[in-house]
């Protein structure tokens, strides 16, 4: 579906039932290991589930606009979901998906039945790692070689790889429109007083109604802080909170595996489908 000017890839599971718009974190397309078992056990419970490549993801086109790319997100997930008439639906989403999810929740009220969110990022270390790692890379790359400077990231590429098309998108950006963008989603990220979540104001969780689910982060879990997903707890009026049904150290144990295969073993998101069960029974109620 074309949506504010890019084309955006998705499928959905199931042919009867309520439907659960379901997002991954970071940059990672809905084909990514680990997100698909989880959807397949929540069709199983009875739903259809949306998923979907978000801009800068899988085979999505690229785009650049918004205060956030979460932001961008969020609007883009609104226009999916109206423009293929399937609202309003359960929002569902881990790591980046959580925030995306709570943006759209707060943003799009009237697309929201329900709000599952686990894995939400938050904390001086986890924001400034997802500044460093998603945004400040391309600002490098244009400011020492203008915009084809780009094309030499390998997350770029990989978009390339996926969609071909992506290239042309790349190489006809403005590389002075770019740089303000990648500036003020940097900004996003900088951790604020009064934003519990990067780019989120504490104050705009007011807005949020729904039955609203929250799994906690890990113990230790530098990038999805326990305390994080304590205080949305907390934002969130009559949200329930449960402990994650994974290991408290199933992110950290992940991440360690991920970085002795040198990369090629992928395997963050394999322990999600063991919040089926909580997700089944929470929105059964």
């Amino acid at each position: 579906m074309e949506i504010n000017g890019g084309d955006v890839v998705y499928e959905v599971l199931g042919h009867s039932g309520d439907l659960i718009a379901l997002t991954p974190g970071g940059r990672f397309g809905k084909d990514i290991p680990g997100l698909r078992p989880l959807a397949d056990a929540l069709v199983a419970g009875g739903y259809r589930v949306l998923l979907w490549d978000r801009p800068n993801c899988g085979a999505s086109d690229v785009q650049f606009y918004g205060y956030s790319e979460s932001h961008m997100r969020a609007e883009t997930l609104m226009r999916l979901v109206t423009g293929l008439g399937l609202g309003p639906c359960i929002i569902a989403g881990g790591s980046g998906g959580a925030r995306d999810s709570i943006l759209t929740t707060i943003l799009y009220p009237e697309l929201v039945t329900k709000l599952v969110v686990w894995n939400i990022v938050g904390g001086v270390y986890g924001s400034f790692v997802l500044g460093g790692h998603y945004v400040v890379p391309s600002i490098l790359a244009v400011r020492g070689s203008g915009i084809t400077g780009l094309l030499a990231i390998g997350e770029w590429q990989d978009r390339i790889a996926a969609n071909p098309a992506n290239e042309m998108r790349i190489r006809d950006l403005d590389a002075d429109a770019f740089l303000k963008v990648m500036l003020r989603w940097l900004n996003a990220f900088v951790p604020k007083p009064g934003q519990t979540i990067p780019g989120v104001e504490d104050g705009s969780f007011d807005d949020i109604s729904v039955p609203t689910l929250i799994i906690r982060g890990g113990e230790d879990d530098w990038d999805h802080p326990k305390r994080t997903s304590l205080e949305v707890s907390c934002l969130i009026k009559g949200s329930v909170l449960i402990d994650p049904p994974w290991p408290e150290d199933a992110w950290e144990r992940a991440g360690e595996k991920f970085a002795a295969s040198g990369g090629t073993d992928f395997c963050l998101f394999d322990t999600w489908v063991q919040a089926a069960p909580a997700i089944l029974e929470f929105l059964g109620r």
